[in-house]
Parts: C-alpha cells; structure tokens; sequence
C-alpha cells in the first residue's frame, strides 16, 4: 500500500476545532494494481472530489492523507473557490514518503506529519491512517474512484467511527464502486448516476448536525 493507493479527506467545518469533519478517501487507480482501473474513470473522479469540495468546504474543513492526484487538484478547488486553504484542509502525510510529496504540499500550512516506521512501508502506513482516522470531530467518509487503500480505510473509520455517516461514490468506479454494491450502500440506477451535486446535497446537507451520524443504507 503506498500514498499512491490512498487519499483520505476529512472535512471539517470553517472557524474552527468545534465545527464537524468529513474524511475523504480519493484515488486514481493505477495500472497494474489489481483490477480497480478496469472500472474506473479519471474524469468522473475528479468531478466527484471537486463536487464534493463544492458542497462541503465552506461548513466543513477537508482532512485527507497527501495523495499525489488529489492533493494538487484541492489545491486548485481551494483558489478557485476563493477559499482560504489554510484554515480549510489538513493534510496527513507519513514521513516515509517525504522525498515523493506533491509540489502542492508547501501550500498548505495545516499538514500533520506522522512518524515514519523505519523501513517498513504498511507499518508507516497504517500509523498514519489510525491517527488520522481517530480524530474526534470526524462525522462522515466519502471514498471516490480508489484503489485497495479505500478499502483498508473503510475499515478503519467504521472502527473508529461505528455510528457516522459511510459515503462510497459509484459511479466513478475504483475501490468505491466494489464498495457500494458489496457492502449493499447502493444498487441499480444509483450505481451509474453521475449527478454528484445532487448526491452530496442529498447526504451530506445535515451533517454535523445532532443525531445524524448514521450510516447511508441506500
């Protein structure tokens, strides 16, 4: 598993530690990495994750592990949405990967760095995704496109977080999409449906709010 696999996105919102935040897990499947490419599509993923920033980033702060594909491209939602970027993301990276961090990285002055475990990859891995995972304020997960990281991070929040809100995006495909029909969060027409704004409005609108951290069933 590397920082390629996975993005995790958290979103919390503006103005500070009390407001809620939503984990995002984002990735491009890559060739070669098991069969998630085969359903997978670029263009869609990253519609998704700049819907989705649309939809949240000024009520909720976005917290995900440093992907090299998703971190530029919150970058460029951030500006074009005229967001303040540093009060509005946190950023996880494991120091084992700190000779391949995206340019974008410097942009973003809330980045927590996690403690790398020497020469072994997973272990660096999994440290980072359980401290970012078990953050207090986190209310809900997003997993769009993604490789078996997604997977893996899917577990773990629902560890972490049993009762919170669990959104897999389909139609882009990836990890999410084996997500949403094997674990049952959608079927049928919703699995190829496109209209992300639409999507995250419908889920997302209430949370943070008292008593609506429970899980999407359909």
């Amino acid at each position: 598993m590397g920082q390629v696999e996975r993005g995790g996105l958290a979103i919390c919102g503006l103005g500070g530690l009390s407001m809620s935040a939503i984990f995002l897990s984002a990735s491009v499947p890559l060739v070669g990495r098991g069969t998630y490419h085969e359903t997978a599509n670029p263009f869609l993923i990253q519609c998704a994750v700049r819907e989705l920033a649309i939809a949240v980033i000024r009520r909720h702060k976005i917290v995900w592990g440093g992907h090299p594909a998703i971190t530029p491209m919150i970058w460029t939602i951030c500006e074009d949405l005229g967001v303040d970027y540093s009060q509005s993301v946190i950023l996880y990276q494991s120091k084992f990967f700190e000779d391949r961090y995206p340019e974008e990285n410097k942009h973003f002055q809330n980045v927590v760095y996690t403690d790398a475990i020497p020469d072994d990859r997973g272990a660096s891995l999994l440290a980072m995704r359980e401290q970012m995972l078990s953050r207090e304020d986190l209310v809900a997960a997003v997993f769009i496109g993604g490789m078996e990281g997604i997977e893996e991070e899917h577990e773990l929040f629902r560890h972490f977080h049993p009762t919170a809100k669990v959104l897999p995006v389909p139609s882009p495909g990836g990890a999410a999409l084996n997500l949403a029909k094997d674990r049952g969060y959608f079927a049928d027409e919703a699995l190829t449906d496109v209209d992300f704004a639409r999507l995250f409005h419908s889920h997302l609108k209430t949370i943070g709010d008292a008593d609506e951290h429970q899980p999407v069933t359909g």
